[in-house]
């Protein structure tokens, strides 16, 4: 019996230090970071300004959205849109308005159902140094949080792969301008967990383990 359990913990050890090495070895894994300009948000929405990432973070991906703007006008807001494409009218959108009211708004935008707000605090949704965290699973639909508070949770929007980000800010040319100096930071990752070999470990050790306790429970009845 001893030699048994030996034989199979022999065949588990060794590939715990080979997992741990490839624990970060994803090739889907896709890393993208951005700093949009103050001036970005300058513009009427129809003339976003339009930033194409180098990746495609396609189904599985996580967005933060640090805003380190210094406002201009007391009704300015900072919109930031997510695309999959630019041509089609399919888009996550984040507002973040200026002091004191602080608003914060989540929408998105798709063929069918067109324009719709999830998620509007008219006052103290934001505030300086504080993380917009956007994302999207396979299984969990969309979500967005702001530190530890879920605004948004398992919103089925049938699927997104974010390709461009845009920004704008103003309602019309007449608007002031919105920020004076600053910048957004948006940082975006993504992958798909099934191409990490440390994904399939715990089905390993699961069926390691019933393979030992069913060895021990024949054992004992013998």
């Amino acid at each position: 019996m001893r030699s048994v359990i030996l034989a199979i913990l022999l065949l588990v050890t060794p590939l715990l230090p080979v997992y741990a090495q490839e624990s970060t070895m994803n090739p889907s894994v896709h890393y993208d970071s951005i700093e949009i300009p103050a001036g970005a948000f300058n513009v009427v929405r129809d003339n976003a300004t339009f930033f194409k990432l180098p990746h495609e973070h396609v189904t599985n991906w996580q967005l933060t959205i640090e805003n380190k703007l210094t406002y201009a006008n007391p009704n300015g807001t900072a919109i930031i849109r997510l695309y999959e494409d630019p041509k089609e009218q399919k888009f996550i959108e984040v507002g973040m308005g200026s002091p004191p009211d602080h608003r914060l708004w989540v929408a998105v935008n798709t063929p069918d159902d067109g324009y719709f707000v999830i998620l509007d605090e008219k006052t103290g949704g934001w505030t300086p140094g504080q993380i917009v965290t956007v994302q999207h699973t396979n299984n969990g639909g969309l979500s967005a949080s702001i530190g530890q508070q879920v605004l948004v949770d398992n919103l089925d929007v049938a699927g997104f792969t974010v390709r461009d980000i845009a920004a704008a800010g103003l309602i019309s040319t007449s608007d002031p301008p919105t920020a004076s100096s600053g910048s957004v930071s948006i940082n975006i990752v993504s992958g798909d967990p099934a191409q990490n070999p440390i994904f399939y470990m715990p089905f390993i050790v699961v069926g390691v383990t019933g393979a030992l306790i069913g060895i021990l429970i024949k054992t004992k009845k013998r």
